[in-house]
């Protein structure tokens, strides 16, 4: 069971993360959405596609940017389409 958690709060729980570069990418449906916002960042990847971001808000404090995903990920990253993944301090246990 892998979990990301930020501020003492699980933002996502799951037994089926996709690795991919040392990153768990958490199922959709694993994620705790009341706790994310959308950003208006993205970012290209030449193999994974464009990301979009999200912003974590637990308990009145802002994590910018601190979630990413691939709508629409490239062939070869088919298997994290719309998996979410962590960074800026959200502790991922696995």
């Amino acid at each position: 069971m892998a979990k990301a958690i930020w501020n003492g709060t699980v933002l996502a729980e799951s037994d089926n993360t996709v690795v991919v570069e040392n990153n768990h990418y958490f199922p959709p449906d694993s994620v705790n959405k009341q706790y994310f916002k959308e950003s208006n960042t993205h970012t290209t990847c030449p193999w994974k596609g464009l990301a979009s971001y999200y912003s974590i808000e637990v308990d009145g404090q802002l994590n910018k940017d601190a979630a990413w995903y691939y709508p629409e990920a490239k062939e070869k990253a088919k298997q994290i389409e719309g998996y979410v993944a962590f960074w800026r301090g959200v502790k991922v246990e696995a």
